[in-house]
């Protein structure tokens, strides 16, 4: 059983548990394509390697750390970098402490991220002045991580219109505009009278 999520909120704590995580399968449904050959055996996935005629089916490919010098080295062994060389500090899980309750963001805010987990809640006692302020439409932000790790998402807790309390997690959306950076001009289209159209045809090119 997951731990739950603890919030601080005006100085009370108030114990979440997450009762289901919501996927797209559960809402609308999904289908699976099944590739069979022709007498009818299904088929599975294999990886071609570079020399271009070996397979590798499932299972047999892995991810490993070299060094540099081409020996292996233990995950434990290595030391997380940001861009700029420095090292990076492990963020913790956020289930392992309280978490306070104290930024609310506007529903702008909530819609520049990428949600992409999302979890029903149930609070272990009911909270009034919590409970006003989610139905008032307040979004209240928080860093989440569940496992720890060497980034943390944007987690959001907020009350769904059927009631239900939920938990989003998501990353800011990164939206890059391409094109010119000014639109580019457009001749006033003119009239042609029928005079100028007339003065336009030479008939003395006409034999």
């Amino acid at each position: 059983m997951a731990k739950p999520l603890i919030v601080d909120f005006l100085g009370e704590s108030i114990h979440f548990t997450l009762v289901e995580k919501v996927e797209r399968s559960k809402l609308y449904g999904y289908v699976e394509t099944e590739v069979v050959d022709a007498t009818g055996k299904r088929c599975e996935l294999a990886t071609l390697t570079g020399d271009g005629h070996s397979l590798v089916g499932k299972g047999g490919t892995a991810i490993a750390y070299l060094s540099p010098s081409g020996l292996w080295r233990k995950k434990s062994e290595l030391t997380p970098l940001d861009i700029h060389g420095q090292v990076i500090t492990p963020v913790q899980p956020t289930f392992a402490a309280p978490v306070a309750l104290e930024r609310t963001v506007s529903i702008d805010d909530y819609l520049a991220h990428n949600i992409h987990l999302i979890y029903r809640l149930t609070p272990d006692k009911e909270h009034v002045a919590l409970q006003r302020k989610l139905q008032g439409g307040s979004i209240f932000q928080f860093t989440f991580s569940y496992r720890g790790g060497l980034e943390a998402a944007a987690g959001f807790l907020l009350l769904g219109a059927d009631g239900h309390l939920f938990l989003c997690v998501g990353t800011p959306t990164a939206i890059h505009f391409v094109g010119p950076k000014a639109a580019a001009s457009v001749a006033a289209k003119t009239e042609t009278t029928v005079a100028e159209e007339d003065d336009m045809l030479d008939f003395s090119l006409v034999d």
